[in-house]
């Protein structure tokens, strides 16, 4: 059955404006992003095969837009909508641009918007004034699903052009693996050495996952009590 066919009470725009969106299943929510629905299923049916192809709502939210054109009846337009809906609640839950840094928790919470719900690796930098005010969040790589590239120069350089006297770096494992590679260790050992050299405070490096943080071991980082 098409939602317009409904009765009104029973379609989901109807029902939400009535008694909020909370009130919608989460087919029904997707169903009004989607606006349509296919040949011969109605948009509600769609959102279901939408979520069923992802495997849940989680692995929708992270799910790149050319991932949903493999569902017969999503084009373009509605894979669009889908992404960049996902993608304004990410940036909804980003913090104070000014929010400060205290302690390694505070580099991992600035930088989990840039992070969380993303498929490959990517790397954060967090810039930050002599007082620890958040000056700057930019995602500096961006690589595969297990492994990006770490330029420390590009990093150091970064820092300096935004005016900062110290800065975090945090990384993702869309693996959920909050375990350090060999490369992670020697980038945050080489950062030290080259945040020295030309006067910069090195705060700490985390690697960040949807659910955790965990700190690099190295030395001169930030206390997280």
């Amino acid at each position: 059955m098409r939602v317009k066919d409904m009765p009104p009470t029973d379609q989901p725009r109807e029902r939400l404006l009535a008694s909020g969106a909370a009130a919608l299943a989460d087919r029904e929510l997707l169903a009004l992003l989607l606006g349509s629905g296919g040949r011969g299923v109605s948009a509600v049916e769609l959102a279901s095969q939408l979520i069923a192809h992802c495997g849940d709502l989680g692995e929708l939210a992270r799910s790149e837009a050319h991932r949903l054109l493999a569902v017969p009846g999503v084009g373009p337009a509605k894979a669009a909508r889908v992404a960049a809906a996902f993608q304004l609640v990410r940036r909804a839950q980003a913090e104070p641009e000014r929010s400060r840094i205290t302690c390694s928790a505070d580099i991992a919470s600035a930088a989990a918007p840039l992070l969380h719900g993303q498929p490959r690796e990517r790397l954060v930098v967090v810039v930050c004034d002599g007082r620890g005010a958040v000056l700057r969040r930019t995602v500096v790589t961006e690589g595969g699903s297990d492994h990006t590239p770490a330029p420390v120069r590009d990093i150091v350089t970064t820092v300096l052009l935004s005016g900062g006297a110290a800065f975090g770096l945090a990384h993702n494992h869309p693996s959920g693996s909050l375990d350090p590679s060999p490369a992670d260790v020697e980038v945050t050992a080489r950062l030290h050495e080259a945040a020295d050299t030309v006067g910069l405070r090195f705060l700490d490096h985390v690697i960040v996952t949807d659910t955790a943080w965990r700190r690099i071991a190295g030395d001169d980082q930030l206390d997280n009590s």
